[in-house]
């Protein structure tokens, strides 16, 4: 029903498997366990259009739209949530950002680096003090000349420290005016600009997280992106989209989850038999199944809408809700599926659970999407 092409989006799902199978699966509990972020990895991903996936061709992009975004995501995450996770906030924010709201210079410059991952992109909007309340911002911008002088930090920012290129939010006006806040584009190496230490993280565990820092930051207005105080309607524009991207990630992550606790049902042998043949086990697996599919089809028809320029905002909040919270327990059957063997790191299963909780949080946690479901079915009535 979403795909018009089917015999293409196999060629990009085989492409991306391949790839993940090839360049992370035999790396991602050396990267995991000593919470090493594989730059070099990211061009690699760039050379097979995966870091530039709804960039059109033009800016040396893959031109694909949100159903080729969605099958790439979930292939990687399928194997690994981290990288999953890293190319979704370098698609959907970044990169996502200059496109959809910069100007013309803006893009020619940054847009060929990004989408064929010559550069590695952040984005900043969460901060120490404002997490689900994005409009309490406290990093301000104040205009000198046709300069603006940036003072803040922000919070749980992947790719901080390794990042060439960050798109940041500041206060340009009054706290809590969503007309008072600006986006910039702020290189790496730019004076006043720094990252802190990487967190130390339950899961997620490869994908960089970090603080940003602006001590008397200068950036000139050039780097403004749109007019000043577009940057919070931007933010929530973007978030709509980048939302299908955590569907997609927590969906990769849920697959993952099931066809290995699926394969080692129909090896683990208890009482004379496959534990599959348990019905409890079956139904187990019958009802992570269901979820996926479930998830699925409600991320499948946000990313059908957004290529078709449709409002999303309800549909991509039901997507990534429900998709992440059936990661989580997807993952938590996994566990319990393997028994104690899910609970140690000679097995795929407890990778999988610790990565998943991430999906429930980043980009707006559950409640986030309640609020913002709530809101639009009120409209309806």
């Amino acid at each position: 029903m979403f795909i018009e092409n089917e015999q293409q989006m196999m060629m990009i799902r085989q492409s991306a498997r391949d790839f993940a199978e090839t360049h992370i699966r035999p790396y991602i509990m050396e990267w995991d366990e000593s919470q090493t972020f594989p730059a070099p990895l990211f061009k690699k991903l760039g050379d097979h259009g995966f870091m530039g996936i709804i960039v059109p061709e033009a800016y040396g992009g893959s031109g694909f739209g949100y159903q080729e975004y969605i099958t790439i995501l979930d292939e990687i995450s399928k194997v690994c949530g981290s990288i999953g996770l890293s190319v979704a906030a370098h698609n959907s924010l970044c990169t996502n950002h200059i496109l959809s709201f910069a100007n013309e210079s803006q893009k020619q410059k940054y847009l060929p680096k990004l989408a064929t991952g010559e550069w590695l992109g952040a984005w900043g909007l969460t901060e120490t003090g404002s997490g689900s309340d994005a409009g309490g911002l406290t990093t301000v911008a104040v205009r000198d000349g046709d300069y603006f002088v940036l003072n803040g930090s922000k919070n749980f920012i992947t790719h901080a420290i390794s990042s060439d290129v960050a798109v940041v939010l500041a206060r340009t006006g009054e706290k809590g005016d969503k007309k008072g806040v600006t986006a910039f584009i702020i290189e790496k190496g730019t004076e006043g600009f720094s990252a802190g230490k990487k967190e130390n993280k339950l899961g997620m565990r490869a994908s960089e997280t970090a603080c940003l820092f602006f001590d008397n930051c200068r950036i000139h207005q050039d780097q403004m992106v749109g007019e000043e105080g577009q940057g919070f309607v931007q933010a929530l524009k973007l978030l709509d989209g980048g939302r299908i991207s955590i569907a997609a990630l927590s969906l990769g992550i849920a697959r993952g989850a099931y066809e290995c606790a699926l394969k080692y049902a129909n090896e683990r042998e208890q009482f004379n038999q496959k534990i599959f043949e348990f019905q409890a086990v079956g139904f187990k697996l019958a009802e992570m199944a269901t979820e996926i599919q479930a998830a699925e089809l409600l991320t499948r028809q946000a990313g059908y809408m957004k290529d078709r320029g449709e409002r999303i905002s309800k549909i991509g909040a039901m997507a990534k809700l429900y998709a992440s919270e059936a990661a989580v327990s997807v993952s938590n059957e996994s566990v319990q599926i393997f028994g104690g063997y899910g609970f140690t790191k000679d097995y795929p299963a407890e990778k999988f659970f610790r990565d998943a909780k991430l999906c429930t949080i980043g980009e707006g946690t559950s409640s986030i999407q309640k609020m913002v479901i709530s809101r639009e079915i009120q409209k309806d009535a």
